[in-house]
């Protein structure tokens, strides 16, 4: 695949490509339609989450068991969870 940029935006990519540590102009291309992909995906599931039907509130209790599930299932895998 071929793409052809303005001298300004080519400018700016390889400008992008220096500061941030990117090996190739294709890499720094690659990161930003990956990005992309999971501003739309967040997007999508925004936007089923604003359109679901309420459910209760949650509070401290239910994060209470949140992380002790967490913590009882990484137990389980041989992972360890620290507490934040």
């Amino acid at each position: 695949m071929n793409i052809y940029l303005s001298e300004s935006l080519k400018a700016f990519v390889d400008e992008q490509v220096g500061q941030r540590g990117y090996g190739t102009s294709s890499e720094y291309v690659r990161e930003l339609i990956r990005r992309d992909q999971d501003r739309l995906q967040l997007r999508k599931v925004l936007l089923a989450g604003a359109s679901s039907a309420p459910t209760v509130p949650v509070d401290a209790a239910y994060f209470d068991g949140l992380r002790e599930r967490v913590r009882r299932d990484g137990n389980l895998t041989g992972k360890t969870h620290s507490k934040a």
